[in-house]
């Protein structure tokens, strides 16, 4: 039994080096700004700086464990697909629909919970909510 289990775990630590050497997710390039939105406020650009741009931007802060698969995958994949949806960064290009945000913001599905669940303060109280739609808002309809 005691020796399955070390060739068991052997096993897993060789799976687990072998995929590190997998390129999926190591991609960690923050293309320039092109264009934000008119922000209405500094306290709603650092609102959504501080719970948005992780993914919804060309910001993004890269942590070591991104660097790790499989966490690199979930991590890149999160990034590739919030860019794409609509980017902070590219406005022009990639706007987003003000509607769509407000509810996921209202819903908890921004940020997801595969981010909040490492970065406990990244959860949106009610307040914190209701501040970040009303300065959406305030510069999506302008």
């Amino acid at each position: 039994m005691k020796k399955t289990l070390t060739y068991i775990l052997l096993v897993g630590v060789i799976i687990f080096g072998l995929i590190q050497l997998l390129p999926i997710g190591k991609n960690h390039t923050n293309p320039p700004t092109v264009s934000e939105p008119n922000w209405n406020s500094p306290e709603t650009r650092t609102a959504v700086k501080e719970h948005c741009f992780q993914c919804h931007s060309n910001e993004t802060e890269w942590p070591w464990y991104s660097n790790i698969a499989p966490a690199s995958w979930l991590i890149y994949a999160d990034v590739r697909e919030g860019r794409a949806h609509f980017n902070f960064s590219d406005w022009g290009a990639h706007p987003g629909e003000l509607d769509e945000m407000i509810n996921e913001i209202n819903e908890g599905g921004m940020p997801p919970i595969q981010y909040w669940i490492f970065h406990p303060n990244s959860r949106l109280s009610d307040t914190q909510k209701q501040s970040l739609i009303s300065g959406l808002q305030a510069t999506l309809q302008r």
